[in-house]
């Protein structure tokens, strides 16, 4: 991977063609000269000190220095390296039940879509901290580390879909184990847990894992989407009033277990707000995250580009240094020295 930081000082490199066809015609125009003087081999014979080839040399050394002037001018990257940053902030690991009951629309579009949209709008808030992504349903993984990448968390983001996990269920206690083992280790900054989930169908071990995390100084916050009167669940042929059903027949209604929800955010000591088609439930989580101490984070991070500016301008230097020691004449010892005669 090359590329120039400043690619529009290269231009600068036009000045060099001139130059040269500028000299070429002084030399041209210096040897007519010398002859309306006399023979130019005896008028040679008269200059002894003068060194032609040292002067050619110095023109074209000097060029050189100038061109790699230019490049390094022009800011040559190239490479990657490794930056260590420090900054004030918060870990935040995200959970996100993702399970078939997140597809019902009685909050539009979706559950789950509203969830992404309520999350895209906290991480749009963040500057300086750091955030994870943990998505349940049967079971619960890690879909993004904790990172402060926020380009890689949106991205991550947008992509989830319910297929992403096999197995249904509402695992909500798997996916706080995980969070908490999930932040940086040995980390002093202050941290949270954020579960969005309906808890529909969920297992009994959540309110446990919540108070884990508060035993570690982790608070859970719990947003509840969905309705408590319920919504049936869309099924995946993508036709309209299409839904899932039963083993009887029945169509399968989901509803927002929030007694549940509300538990589990008193367990953690966190806050529980309820997700409808306001923007509340983002505020209260927005705000809930921003009151967090913010301490000193360190990340380290991959830059795409390394700069070189200094190798061209070390070469440019070197020259003009080698330049300044070669003298316009020739040098009376060296001149003694004949490599090709007997």
């Amino acid at each position: 991977m090359f590329r120039f930081a400043h690619p529009q000082l290269l231009w600068l490199l036009a000045v060099i063609p001139p130059m040269v066809i500028f000299y070429i015609f002084t030399r041209i125009k210096r040897k007519k000269l010398l002859k309306q003087y006399g023979n130019p081999e005896m008028i040679r014979m008269l200059m002894p000190g003068v060194a032609p080839t040292k002067l050619k040399l110095k023109f074209y050394l000097q060029l050189l220095a100038l061109s790699f002037l230019i490049l390094a001018l022009a800011g040559p990257q190239f490479g990657s390296k490794l930056q260590t940053i420090k900054k004030n902030g918060v870990e935040v690991m995200i959970c996100l039940d993702i399970s078939n009951s997140m597809l019902a629309k009685d909050i539009a579009p979706n559950r789950l879509e509203k969830s992404k949209q309520i999350l895209g709008r906290l991480v749009d808030q963040m500057k300086d901290d750091k955030v994870g992504l943990i998505v349940f349903a049967g079971d619960a993984f890690t879909q993004l580390p904790i990172t402060n990448d926020y380009v890689s968390a949106k991205m991550f983001l947008s992509s989830i879909n319910p297929k992403m996990v096999s197995s249904q269920g509402t695992a909500i206690g798997d996916a706080i184990s995980l969070a908490i083992r999930s932040f940086t280790p040995n980390e002093a900054s202050e941290k949270a847990i954020i579960v969005i989930t309906d808890g529909e169908n969920h297992e009994g071990n959540a309110p446990e894992a919540a108070k884990n995390a508060l035993s570690k100084g982790i608070k859970v916050n719990v947003i509840g989407v969905g309705s408590t009167q319920g919504s049936p669940v869309p099924d995946d042929s993508g036709r309209a009033n299409s839904f899932r059903k039963d083993k009887s027949g029945n169509v399968v209604v989901t509803k927002l277990n929030e007694e549940m929800a509300q538990e589990i955010a008193a367990a953690g000591e966190g806050v529980y707000v309820r997700a409808d088609n306001s923007n509340a439930a983002q505020k209260a989580i927005i705000d809930a995250v921003n009151n967090m101490n913010k301490t000193e984070l360190e990340s380290r991070v991959y830059s795409d580009y390394d700069e070189k500016y200094q190798v061209f301008l070390l070469v440019s230097f070197l020259i003009l240094l080698i330049n300044i020691f070669i003298l316009d004449r020739k040098n009376s010892v060296l001149s003694r020295i004949k490599f090709f005669e007997k």
